[in-house]
């Protein structure tokens, strides 16, 4: 699967998302780095197929009003260290993939999946 991390998650988690075998890129990696606009992190997600990863509620509107980013993962754990965060994404990797196979927008907390569209 092809992810795209926002800013204020780790960019260590690109890196473990590739360690997983996944093509994983942090805003930190593209040409303005973690200034990256919202529309430009839309049209990166839509153009090169990428589920967005982020902790940025605003991009919950965008998706329900332009069905942009294409495919969004919502990480909806406050607070969280690096590698607690690291941990949740180990425990449920393989339900995130499965849920964003047959949904667009998945959200993630501490103990639940959701898949919201």
């Amino acid at each position: 699967m092809k992810f795209l991390v926002d800013a204020q998650l780790p960019w260590r988690l690109a890196r473990w998302l590739q360690d997983e075998g996944h093509d994983a890129v942090h805003t930190r990696d593209l040409p303005q780095g973690n200034r990256t606009s919202d529309a430009e992190i839309n049209d990166r997600s839509v153009g090169e197929q990428r589920v967005f990863v982020t902790k940025d509620e605003d991009f919950v509107d965008t998706f329900h009003l332009k069905r942009e980013p294409r495919k969004l993962l919502l990480v909806a754990t406050g607070n969280i260290g690096n590698s607690d965060l690291e941990a949740l994404f180990a425990r449920s990797l393989d339900e995130i993939v499965h849920a964003l196979e047959t949904s667009d927008f998945v959200e993630l907390s501490h103990d639940l999946l959701i898949s919201r569209g």
